[in-house]
């Protein structure tokens, strides 16, 4: 068994999609140690002989793995050499819709990414609507939300709204539970009568703990019992307005962020057939 490799990502782009999905591979030996090297941009020959020459000089003889998303076969043929290991992630499953599709792929670098005017516009204005409606500001314009967390303090409100307006261009707005919403088990009229679009965020005493004490060592607003009872408050919130929740511990943003996504879609789905 190999203890270490040499692992590349070669593409004719940004390499975002050739890195992740060769780390979502990867990920499943955590025995092996992996040294990896991002290569993008590769859109000539002469680059992808420079790329490959590179990658021998720094990894002659260890048989290195690339993973490529190239759509060119002329420069995917330069890396597949007997001295690599070539695993060319999009090419299988490209011939295959080619014959379930019966049509013909472009093969072009970076159409996956690209984005029109319209979309980019709308990727923009999310994020600086949720920079500008991050912890509880700016409730008078709630109505313009596509989605609207709510949560306790230190719940990772933040940055799940950040990922959710740069990834997926949503306009989220965030709005942490005071002492005056858990003490009445009640919401301001601006996040009622957008119920429809919010989605509660909750964790687990102990990990809401670890956020505050990080941030507030020692003061009553990171103890235990402080976290446990805030949290079991908010829980009568989401109870009593019906709000779904999802839960932070021990997921990712990305995953937090994704669910939350799919809450809002699963509740405005429910809603539009009453």
């Amino acid at each position: 068994m190999w203890k270490s490799k040499d692992v590349y990502y070669v593409s004719g782009n940004t390499g975002i999609l050739a890195k992740d999905m060769g780390k979502a591979l990867l990920c499943q030996f955590p025995e092996v140690s992996f040294n990896e090297e991002l290569i993008p941009f590769v859109r000539t020959e002469s680059q992808a002989k420079k790329a490959l020459e590179r990658i021998l000089q720094q990894s002659a003889g260890r048989y290195p793995i690339i993973f490529s998303t190239l759509f060119s076969k002329n420069l995917n043929k330069i890396f597949d050499i007997p001295e690599v290991e070539f695993l060319n992630i999009c090419d299988h499953f490209l011939v295959r819709l080619e014959e379930i599709l019966e049509a013909k792929p472009i093969r072009e670098p970076g159409t996956a990414r690209a984005l029109d005017d319209t979309a980019m516009t709308r990727r923009v204005n999310a994020i600086h609507y949720s920079i500008a409606h991050d912890d509880g500001t700016g409730t008078k314009d709630y109505d313009e939300a596509d989605l609207i967390i709510v949560g306790v303090s230190r719940s990772g409100k933040t940055p799940v709204s950040v990922f959710l307006a740069t990834q997926m261009g949503l306009k989220t707005a965030n709005y942490p539970l005071v002492d005056d919403n858990l003490q009445t088990c009640r919401l301001p009229p601006e996040i009622i009568r957008n119920k429809h679009r919010v989605v509660g965020l909750s964790t687990t005493p102990d990990m809401l703990h670890s956020f505050r004490e990080k941030r507030y060592k020692g003061s009553t607003y990171a103890k235990i019992a402080t976290c446990a009872t805030e949290l079991k408050q908010s829980d009568q919130i989401f109870l009593k307005y019906q709000i779904p929740v999802v839960f932070s511990d021990g997921r990712s943003i990305e995953e937090t962020a994704t669910q939350v996504a799919q809450e809002l879609q699963l509740k405005m789905a429910a809603d539009s057939g009453k």
